[in-house]
């Protein structure tokens, strides 16, 4: 995409790149934090990020204040803060403060949990009829976040993988500025056990290319994970990120169980605002720049 001082407007049909999306949301977070005096910071860089924390008023400017009050009061949900970003040995706006996964104003983590956190959307034990229709699942679904399922691998071991959320038996996966659903060699993707029970392995690892990096391995191993779990896979991603789009149906286009291949899907971030209540969809709009599709 080249490069543009203005980014298109969020409703645009034009694509967006992993870092347009991410100078847009930090543009939108450094404003609202601005505006609302939160407390927050900006990594160093020619790029900053904007990190927010816990303030005095128990205010966290990365949440809707319902959603940050019913993440702290569930134990289970609480210890997703903690989360460590990967970058946080690399790159920290101050010393005094430990940088967390969902303090970043760019974290799908954060995203996630802004949402499904949300007491008219979900309970410890249940979610709402509009959102459990439209992910196809049953009402009483509690919300699971961060667990790890194993992907089998033909030695007989398991490969272990993250699932962002587990609504009963649906695995969902959680994207926003990511580069990437990651790359690996075809050596790396031949090692699982139900490969070619799930996958046309000729349309997903080319055997004339050996050496060539696969797109979509977290999706593979994510796929492999469901299957292996007889669960369902969703994959929630912005809509202005059609390279993660295409990622997902060239991966999903290699699934020839039809049966399984039914379990398998994509929303979008603002399909799944559509769902959700006014106040909610203020903050996406205001603070991420997610409007509802019509």
């Amino acid at each position: 995409m080249p490069h543009s001082q203005n980014p298109p407007h969020p409703n645009s049909s034009a694509p967006w790149s992993a870092a347009l999306l991410r100078r847009d949301l930090n543009n939108r977070a450094l404003h609202h934090a601005v505006t609302q005096r939160l407390l927050h910071d900006q990594t160093p860089g020619n790029s900053p990020s904007v990190i927010f924390g816990h303030d005095e008023q128990s205010r966290h400017g990365n949440f809707h204040p319902a959603s940050y009050a019913a993440i702290c009061a569930n134990p289970q949900w609480r210890r997703r803060l903690a989360k460590t970003h990967t970058a946080h040995r690399k790159l920290r706006a101050r010393a005094d403060w430990e940088w967390k996964e969902l303090d970043c104003a760019s974290s799908s983590d954060a995203l996630l949990m802004n949402i499904v956190c949300h007491p008219q959307v979900a309970t410890a034990e249940s979610i709402s009829a509009p959102i459990a229709r439209l992910l196809g699942i049953d009402t009483n679904a509690a919300p699971v976040f961060g667990l790890h399922p194993g992907v089998p691998l033909r030695t007989g071991l398991l490969d272990r993988t993250e699932i962002d959320l587990q609504l009963d038996t649906l695995f969902v996966e959680a994207k926003l500025t990511e580069s990437s659903f990651q790359k690996a060699k075809p050596r790396l993707i031949l090692r699982y056990r139900d490969l070619e029970e799930v996958f046309d392995v000729a349309r997903l690892v080319p055997g004339d290319q050996p050496e060539i990096a696969i797109p979509g391995y977290q999706l593979i191993r994510n796929v492999l994970a469901a299957y292996a779990s007889n669960a369902a896979f969703c994959v929630l991603c912005d809509a202005r990120r059609r390279d993660l789009i295409e990622t997902w149906y060239r991966v999903l286009s290699a699934v020839y169980r039809p049966t399984f291949a039914a379990r398998l899907k994509l929303l979008t971030w603002q399909e799944f605002a559509a769902a959700l209540p006014r106040d909610l969809h203020q903050f996406l709009e205001t603070k991420y720049g997610i409007f509802p599709s019509v």
